[in-house]
């Protein structure tokens, strides 16, 4: 009787229990209106309990409390709360979109500075995951940032990521690219090689554009913005996907993924490996390129977080690095009409494609991040990193009887370069060389066919391809603390360490049939002569060791940088106002070492460091008036190091006797509107740049390797930004954005010039180059877009977008700006784009939570004719020569108005690209 009275009272806990958790389990679905969201999150509001949908948007989450709130979030949407009241199910919640709001919830680490919508108060673009690897298809990844307020992206040369991007007028250079928080931009010249993250794009879950000086809390060269780009975690949804991508030329892409989610023990991992090859749009530039992507999380308990993720892109592309003159691309098209696609830079061997100018380069950078939640106040953030460049580009050395690789000479009737002949030439073989007379053939040196560098017309000489080796040991680490003082106020601060050693030598990459090649370059080994040949393509080990390339020619140095940095930031945040205060000190040093140069006793041969102290100051708040309408204003100032060309100038180990911090002064201020239909973002702005350094090449060829060095250069930056999108219907949605700036120098500026061993030639005299109210040239100072996208059926949709190109200059030289009646920068003309889209998703298993997707992209779909940047400032009206005579409008020799000697790069004609994708 016991015994069953014990089972009975047992049976009835059991029930109980049963019962107060069936009362507990709120289910539902969380769609965009249009599909599901899987990955969305589900949080009780004021608990830890947190659940994520599923592949078909469905969620099960238990609650002991009777009645509370869920927290729905979803990247790129805007987070919403909905009550339950026990046992429920909440049927189908919709999120709607937000393009401007990337949501924390993708962000763990407070390293990560990105900005929120209508709290953060700076000028901001959000790129969602799904946009990226719809759109971008074969493009490069800066490309999907064209529609973006103020920002010119052109694919320059059009090799494979050799594209670059302005923002506000400003190059790469002086635009801060932040991968999950660590800058990537190289530590000597600030350079980004989008080539060196070429798979970025198959990585990303978003990526923020902040224009102006940015909400980041480094002192970093985010003078016309900053690029934050947030990969995949580790901790992803389980589940992957497989997908091949087709385009022109034979453009292939393919690629895997996997994710295996957090398992029980805390452990989650995430893969993802792809390869693209082609034959590149422009003549001539076949490439390959991999990429992988390894995360790797563990989450401890529930104050430690771990994760290290590794991710690189080795690749080779051939290059059109030389831009061709108007005149060249019109003589090797037809009708009259220019061959967009020529390429001066290659020829073919054996029948086979061969580029004297090939980029080869792997980058892989590793981090591991560490999130520490000391108490519900307090969090420490902490990541570090290292980075191993290896590879470079190449190049042609030498000459064939005073005839360069590039020259005309040894061109066929179609523009190519005649590498069979230059190989026969080298072999010593009895050739015709176009230009000189009768039968050549190459003499000897000591019984051998022996290269250099020397230019000279003589019959001893040849052509080497050969390569400039740029590679890099980068270590860092950010320290950051995130401390809640109160309600409203929150403080930061932490540190930024980073180390770098950049290093830079040429070696043979083909001798091209001769025997070897003697470099006379090294004090230390004079009078060599090399045999070894390294291929230029990329080490698939990032850590291989660069010791064994004994081979080395013309120069051999290393470029080392320290950064010790340190920051902080109050942030106070009420439900209308947001405002933070932010600071930030760094010490740069810079030392050069010299193996060729200076004798190993000189002290020449290895500097000391030379310290310069930098940092900048900003603030800003944003005031929402109501649910609609928000302001923000924000102002910084930042006192910039110079690269590391303007420290040691030339390439010489001497320090710069006239080094001066850039000095850059931002204002910005917004207005933003917020509706269910309409959203809209107003912006403007004004950049001061004071103490610009640059330095360029003398063209003078009684001045070979020197240079003119430039003081004094201002540059102001004005504009005002508009960016807007509709949602007419459930089908129907619009976007535009339209942008204006006002980008000029402000003075003149002074110059010296030097010859190649740094020595003053201009007499101790500065000339004055008038560029008084000139426009900064290089890029558009006005663009703006239109698009639409519309469903057709269910999971059918297509899009289209317009975008005009205005104001278009090219780059300006200062040295040809010495008179005060000069022309100012060449105005090129404008163009327009039509892009067009359309995509199908099939939804598979028995649960629909597979799917499968399409994906076809037109871009420049009314095949546009037009220049995308030009090198040179010649203007119709000047002279062919000299001072007078025939003009370039009075001879003809123009092209839409401008004059055909100029060195331009032309705009891709009509491409497309498909795309299919596999979700499981």
């Amino acid at each position: 009787m016991k015994t069953m009275k014990n089972w009975l009272l047992t049976g009835l806990m059991f029930l109980m229990v049963s019962t107060a958790f069936a009362q507990g389990k709120v289910t539902g679905t969380v769609t965009d209106g249009k599909g599901s969201l899987p990955g969305a999150n589900i949080v009780i509001k004021g608990t830890k309990i947190a659940v994520s949908t599923d592949f078909d948007g469905k969620f099960s989450i238990n609650t002991t409390t009777n009645s509370g709130e869920l927290v729905v979030s979803f990247i790129g949407y805007k987070a919403k709360t909905v009550k339950f009241s026990g046992a429920a199910n909440l049927g189908t919640i919709v999120l709607t979109a937000d393009d401007n709001q990337l949501e924390e919830i993708v962000v763990k680490s407070s390293v990560v500075d990105v900005a929120k919508d209508r709290k953060t108060p700076v000028a901001v673009s959000t790129i969602k995951a799904a946009e990226i690897q719809e759109k971008l298809g074969s493009q490069e990844f800066p490309e999907i940032l064209a529609n973006t307020p103020s920002v010119y992206a052109t694919k320059s040369g059009g090799g494979f990521g050799d594209s670059r991007i302005n923002i506000r007028g400003f190059d790469q250079k002086n635009v801060a690219v932040l991968i999950n928080g660590v800058p990537v931009n190289d530590m000597e010249n600030s350079s980004v090689y989008w080539s060196n993250w070429a798979g970025l794009s198959d990585v990303t879950s978003a990526m923020q554009v902040q224009r102006g000086l940015g909400s980041s809390k480094l002192a970093i060269s985010s003078v016309g913005g900053t690029i934050n780009v947030v990969t995949r975690s580790a901790d992803m949804k389980e589940g992957g996907n497989v997908a091949v991508g087709f385009a022109n030329n034979n453009y292939l892409k393919k690629s895997a993924s996997y994710s295996t989610g957090i398992m029980k023990n805390g452990l989650s991992a995430s893969v993802l490996l792809s390869q693209t090859t082609g034959d590149g749009y422009i003549n001539g530039t076949k490439f390959e390129g991999g990429n992988y992507f390894i995360g790797i999380g563990y989450k401890i308990n529930a104050k430690h977080d771990l994760e290290f993720t590794i991710t690189g892109a080795p690749q080779w592309h051939n290059q059109r690095s030389t831009a061709p003159t108007i005149a060249q691309f019109i003589k090797y098209g037809t009708n009259g009409e220019p061959n967009r696609r020529y390429n001066n830079d290659w020829g073919t061997l054996n029948g086979q494609e061969y580029s004297f100018r090939t980029n080869f380069y792997h980058k892989p950078i590793a981090s591991v991040n560490w999130d520490y939640k000391i108490s519900d106040k307090t969090k420490l953030s902490t990541v570090v990193y290292g980075s191993w460049g290896r590879g470079g580009g190449s190049n042609g050395a030498g000459a064939m009887r005073g005839n360069r690789f590039f020259s005309d000479n040894l061109r066929f009737a179609d523009g190519t370069i005649n590498v069979d002949l230059i190989q026969a030439w080298n072999s010593g073989k009895s050739v015709v060389i176009p230009g000189t007379t009768g039968t050549s053939t190459r003499a000897l040196i000591s019984g051998a066919y022996q290269n250099s560098s020397s230019t000279s017309n003589n019959t001893t000489n040849g052509i080497t391809k050969i390569a400039s080796i740029n590679s890099h040991n980068w270590y860092g680490g950010v320290v950051n603390l995130n401390t809640k003082l109160s309600e409203k106020f929150t403080l930061d601060f932490g540190l930024d360490a980073r180390t770098y050693r950049g290093i830079h030598y040429q070696n043979i990459t083909d001798l091209l049939g001769s025997t070897n090649y003697a470099d006379n370059f090294d004090v230390n080994n004079p009078n060599r002569v090399l045999t070894a040949t390294y291929a230029a393509r990329p080490s698939l080990n990032p850590f291989f060791s660069l010791d064994y390339q004994t081979g080395k020619i013309n120069y051999n140095n290393d470029g080392l940088v320290n950064w010790y940095g340190a920051f902080t930031q109050l942030e106070y945040s009420s439900d209308k106002l947001t405002a933070f205060f932010q600071g930030a000190i760094s010490n740069q040093g810079f030392r050069r070492d010299d193996y060729f140069l200076y004798l190993k006793a000189n002290p020449l041969s290895s500097t000391d460091y030379k310290n310069i102290l930098g940092g900048n100051v900003k603030g800003g708040l944003n005031y929402n008036i109501n649910e609609h309408h928000n302001v923000f204003v924000n102002a910084g100032y930042y006192s910039k190091q110079p690269f590391f060309n303007a420290v040691y100038p030339n390439n010489k180990s001497l320090v710069n006797e006239n080094l001066t911090n850039e000095k850059v002064l931002g204002l910005e201020a917004g207005y933003g509107f917020r509706s269910s239909v309409f959203n809209a973002n107003l912006n403007l702005y004004h950049t001061s740049w004071k103490d610009r350094y640059q330095r360029s090449n003398d063209a003078d060829v009684t001045n070979p390797g020197g240079y003119y060095d430039f003081a004094g250069i201002t540059q102001v930056h004005s504009g005002i930004e508009l960016d807007m999108t509709a949602k007419v219907d459930n089908k129907l949605k619009l976007n535009g954005m339209f942008s204006l700036g006002k980008w000029v120098y402000d003075g003149n500026i002074t110059g010296r010039r030097f010859d190649v061993n740094n020595n003053n030639i201009s007499g101790g005299v500065t000339t004055t180059y008038y560029v008084d109210g000139t426009r900064v040239g290089d890029v558009a100072q006005m663009t703006a877009s239109l698009g639409a996208a519309y469903e057709i059926a269910p999971r059918l949709n297509f899009d289209a977008n317009y975008r005009l190109s205005d104001k278009l200059y090219a780059s300006l030289d200062p040295t040809k700006q010495t008179s005060a009646t000069n022309k100012g920068t060449l105005e090129l003309p404008s163009y327009g784009l039509v892009d067009a889209g359309v995509s199908y998703r099939v939804l598979l298993g028995a649960d629909k939570s597979k799917s499968l997707n399409f994906r076809l992209n037109i871009n420049n779909l009314l095949d546009e004719v037009y220049i995308a940047e030009s090198r040179t400032n010649i203007f119709a009206s000047d002279y062919i020569s000299g001072t007078s005579g025939p003009t370039y409008a009075s001879a003809g020799r123009t092209y839409n108005g401008v004059a055909d000697a100029n060195q331009v790069f032309f705009g891709f004609g009509r491409t497309w690209n498909f795309t299919m994708r596999y979700n499981f």
